[in-house]
């Protein structure tokens, strides 16, 4: 059996380390983190970690990518990430269905100066990804894990050849590896995970940023 090098695992210290060495949020960004968690605090964890943060503004940014989608906003941090990002002229459409979250969302994509490049549509989000007609650069899931596998079938096909998706939450706090969990959420993502690593339309590794975050690219 060759032996391979594995990724390191992250302790409370090292990762405050490697928050310190990274380029962090901004004022604002802070800002919105702080009054998600005063106001949402049971649904704060929901949000999007600094170090990921940056990753998918470095990453959008490296891609070139111009029309991007987003499904599950929440009060707007990722959002605003990728928005900044984008190529001159891109644009990103976001899918939600909470009128209350994502009014603080808006509110921030306006702080931000981004709002003119984003477009939100409160909907069930396979009736909105179902409606797109040009090709996507860069996606993003992050909502209800039960549909993943649902929203990965919808976008994969909209998503131009050598684009990107990344898929959130894709370690569920490590519990994908307790066959003992049976959570709901936690089979979906385990269901999910098997059938990307299987699915020959993309090249992808599931990164250990955040709760797990899967990038894949379209062949």
């Amino acid at each position: 059996m060759i032996m391979t090098k594995r990724s390191i695992q992250l302790s409370a210290d090292l990762h405050d380390y490697l928050i310190a060495h990274s380029s962090g949020p901004d004022a604002l960004l802070e800002e919105l983190a702080e009054e998600t968690a005063e106001r949402f605090a049971p649904s704060a964890s929901m949000q999007i970690g600094p170090e990921q943060g940056t990753f998918m503004t470095l990453l959008t940014r490296i891609t070139g990518a111009r029309r991007a989608v987003e499904v599950g906003t929440f009060t707007g941090y990722s959002s605003i990430c990728i928005a900044r990002g984008l190529a001159s002229g891109g644009r990103l459409l976001c899918c939600d269905v909470s009128e209350e979250w994502t009014s603080v969302a808006r509110r921030y994509w306006e702080k931000a100066g981004v709002a003119d490049r984003i477009e939100l549509r409160i909907a069930p989000a396979l009736e909105t990804l179902r409606t797109l007609d040009e090709p996507v650069d860069l996606a993003f899931i992050d909502a209800d894990k039960v549909s993943y596998l649902d929203y990965w079938e919808e976008l994969v096909p909209r998503v131009r050849p050598g684009g990107v998706l990344l898929v959130d939450n894709t370690l569920r706090g490590g519990r994908v590896l307790d066959e003992a969990e049976q959570n709901e959420d936690v089979r979906a993502i385990r269901a999910f995970n098997e059938h990307a690593a299987r699915d020959d339309r993309v090249e992808l590794v599931l990164l250990p940023i955040g709760d797990g975050l899967t990038l894949a690219t379209k062949r």
